[in-house]
C-alpha cells in the first residue's frame, strides 16, 4: 500500500545544564500505509518523545520526518497543528474525557471543528462509537463507565476524525491487563477494518501479539525490529 511515514536521522536533545542529553539518537525508520507499529521499551528509552515528534507535537533536534509527502519537521507550529488535526489522532494513557459531556458529546466534540453540520456531526460520532463496542452507552457521563469503557470512548474521538494515522502513547496504562488486552485487540480489529495505520508506544511486550512489526527502543535507539508476536520476551520492562 505504500509508505506513509518516513523518519530520516531523527535526533532529540535536552539538556541539563550544560551537558546534552539524546532522548532519541539518530533513528531512522518507515511505516507502510495500513500498518500495525507497536514501539516497544523500557522508561526512557526514547518511545514517548519518538511518537510526539510523528505527531509534530514537538521538533526534533535533528533530522526530518515526513507523513505522506508532507516535511511536517519544516512546518511552522501553527501549520503543524493544523496538520495534525487533519491528518492525526491521538490516544493518551490518560482518557482525558470531558467529566460533564456524555461519551457521545466527548467524540463529538473532537470533531466539531471540522464536521459543523448537526446531523452529521451525531451520525459520526455514534458510527465510532458502535464500532468500539459502546453502542447503547451513549449518553452516559464517564463516571458511569469502567476505565476500558473510557479509553473506548477515547479512541472513538481520535477515529472520529478520520485520520490518516492513529497515535496511542501507553494506551493501556491506566488499565489492568485484562481490560489492557482488550484495548490491544481492539486496536487491532480497528486496524484491520478501517486499514489506518497505528503506531503506539508501550513497555508491555505481551502488545506485540498484535503488531504487524515492533520496534524495540534502548538509550533512545533502535535495538532491533521484530515481526508478529516474536517479542514476547520484552514483556513488562
Amino acid at each position: 500500500m505504500g509508505e506513509l511515514v518516513r523518519l530520516e536521522e531523527i535526533t532529540k536533545e535536552y539538556y541539563t545544564g550544560p551537558r546534552a542529553f539524546k532522548a532519541v539518537d539518530d533513528v531512522s525508520l518507515s511505516f507502510d500505509q495500513g500498518e500495525f507499529i507497536i514501539m516497544l521499551g523500557p522508561s526512557g528509552s526514547g518511545k514517548t518523545t519518538l511518537l510526539n515528534i510523528i505527531s509534530a507535537l514537538i521538533k526534533p533536534t535533528s533530522g526530518r520526518v515526513f507523513i505522506g509527502d508532507s516535511e511536517i519537521t519544516a512546518l511552522s507550529d501553527d501549520n503543524a497543528t493544523r496538520f495534525r488535526a487533519k491528518h492525526i489522532g491521538l490516544v493518551f494513557q490518560f482518557f482525558n474525557l470531558f467529566p460533564a459531556l456524555t461519551a457521545i458529546e466527548n467524540v463529538e466534540i473532537g470533531v466539531a471543528l471540522k464536521i459543523t453540520e448537526r446531523d452529521l456531526l451525531r451520525t459520526r460520532a455514534l458510527k465510532y462509537l458502535e464500532m468500539v463496542g459502546l453502542q447503547g452507552m451513549e449518553d452516559k457521563f464517564p463516571d458511569q463507565l469502567s476505565g476500558g469503557e473510557q479509553q473506548r470512548v477515547a479512541v472513538a474521538r481520535a477515529l472520529a476524525m478520520e485520520p490518516r494515522i492513529l497515535l496511542a502513547d501507553e494506551p493501556t496504562g491506566n488499565l489492568d491487563s485484562e481490560t489492557g488486552q482488550q484495548i490491544w485487540n481492539l486496536l487491532k480489529d480497528i486496524n484491520e477494518r478501517t486499514g489506518t495505520t497505528i503506531v503506539a508506544v508501550t513497555h508491555w511486550g505481551e502488545a506485540s501479539s498484535n503488531a504487524d512489526r515492533t520496534i524495540h527502543l534502548r538509550s533512545g535507539r533502535i535495538d532491533r525490529i521484530t515481526k508478529d508476536a516474536t517479542a514476547k520476551g520484552d514483556a513488562n520492562f
